[in-house]
């Protein structure tokens, strides 16, 4: 009879068994009549023991020279055993026979440490590091998370376009694309679409990569990114918020769920995490400021003040939105931003027209803004007034306008980066490792 093929991930339930498992080989241990091999399928790493005796010399000899990252399928029997080594662990393969598919030249990522641009020029293969694969699985549990949560909740997937006639929140962030005869742009945001199909369904979302061309090195910024983006009619912005929380607490508790194993190959303090549950906390950008400016008085150091102080009217950076964060145990809303530094489509405070009723949610530990929010202007007089002031060509936005002419209603929307959300879950240091072939500022290899 065959052995059945089956995944490294399932293996405790094939224990006493002979069972196929197909891969490459991760790492390898010489003990001269045993091999010990680390064998990853994609959806874990199991050690198959090779014992000299029990194989046939030329399979032994060849598993016994076997390069990293060479294919292979290994047939054994499945033993449970706590000390073995792997993910999930606990179980081994007996090898009762291999088949080499392909014998790996030398591989270049070895064990010792490397130059961060060299694991960038090799992403390619950095991506089958145990750390890479572990955090790209939690990417994809959030994906699936954000996706379900919105599925389920009402929500109606509508595709916007990547190529656009015009920006979306500014002008000076766009990359141009030479579109025929005419120039066009990659999109920063699907909101505006979003907003027109919002008024055919109630509530939608957009899910796709978004492209900002700022010219930044920090470890927050890529130049593309994806980025869900749910626009809701009848919404304020206190059901934004409201929406928003259980949003974010599911996509965090469906990773605890979800990826314990990976979260521990992160080596990933999960406390934080535990305690993101609605309700967040929500203080208005009146109240952030004299938070700042009191911090700022109350810092010995020169530079520390100098980074936490500021003007009333200022958009936050990144200290003081860590500043901010350090004094929730959770994330936290900030609303009501000055409308000078927030997007053109965003409602007015009533009777403080210099407040917008926006919103932005703050991760915890220092990961700043993970979604970005407001109410839109719904009247088009309104909105006319703002793309005047801005200095928008009323051309561009003629179609935008329609929207405020046939039937129009109050309406919110924010939208959510995926990479700064894996960042923070995964406790990340930079933004580069969330994405399998990041681009940024001078990166677009491989």
């Amino acid at each position: 009879m065959t052995p059945p093929i089956v995944l490294i991930a399932d293996l405790q339930r094939y224990e006493g068994q002979t069972v196929t498992v197909r891969g490459w080989l991760y790492d390898r241990t010489d003990k001269g009549k045993l091999q010990f091999l680390k064998v990853r399928d994609g959806s874990g790493i199991a050690q198959a023991v090779a014992f000299q005796k029990e194989l046939p010399e030329p399979i032994f000899n060849a598993l016994r020279s076997l390069p990293q990252e060479s294919s292979l399928i290994v047939t054994g029997i499945v033993r449970a055993d706590q000390r073995a080594p792997g993910f999930p662990g606990g179980y081994e393969i007996g090898v009762t026979d291999a088949q080499i598919i392909q014998v790996a030249d030398e591989y270049p990522i070895t064990p010792k440490e490397h130059g961060i641009e060299f694991l960038m020029d090799h992403r390619h293969l950095w991506v089958r590091s145990s750390r890479q694969w572990a955090i790209l699985r939690i990417r994809a549990t959030i994906i699936s998370a954000i996706r379900n949560w919105l599925d389920d909740h009402g929500y109606l997937l509508v595709d916007t376009p990547i190529i656009t006639p015009t920006a979306g929140e500014s002008t000076t962030e766009l990359f141009e694309v030479k579109y025929f005869e005419d120039i066009a742009y990659l999109a920063q945001t699907g909101q505006l679409y979003n907003e027109a199909n919002m008024m055919s369904f109630g509530k939608v979302y957009c899910f796709g990569p978004t492209f900002r061309s700022e010219k930044s090195k920090t470890r927050r910024h890529l130049t593309e990114f994806w980025m869900v983006e749910p626009e809701m009619a009848f919404f304020t912005l206190e059901d934004l918020m409201a929406m928003e929380e259980e949003f974010v607490s599911a996509i965090v508790q469906r990773v605890l769920e979800k990826n314990r194993m990976e979260l521990s190959i992160l080596e990933r303090d999960t406390a934080p995490l535990e305690r993101v549950v609605a309700p967040f906390p929500r203080i208005s950008y009146d109240e952030a400021v004299a938070r700042l400016n009191r911090l700022a008085a109350e810092a010995s150091d020169p530079e520390e003040q100098a980074a936490l102080r500021i003007e009333w009217g200022n958009d936050f950076g990144s200290p003081h939105e860590t500043a901010l964060a350090q004094q929730f145990d959770r994330p936290v809303f900030v609303y009501h931003y000055p409308t000078a530094v927030k997007a053109f489509y965003m409602q007015p405070v009533p009777g403080r027209p210099e407040v917008c009723r926006s919103v932005d949610l703050l991760a915890p530990e220092g990961y700043g803004e993970i979604t970005g929010g407001s109410e839109r202007i719904h009247d088009r007089a309104l909105l006319e007034e703002r793309i005047a002031q801005i200095g928008l060509n009323r051309d561009h936005y003629a179609w935008y306008l329609d929207l405020r002419r046939f039937g129009s209603v109050p309406h919110a929307g924010f939208g959510l980066g995926v990479e700064r959300t894996v960042a923070w879950i995964c406790g990340l240091p930079h933004i580069r490792e969330t994405i399998p072939y990041p681009r940024m500022l001078k990166r677009t290899y491989p």
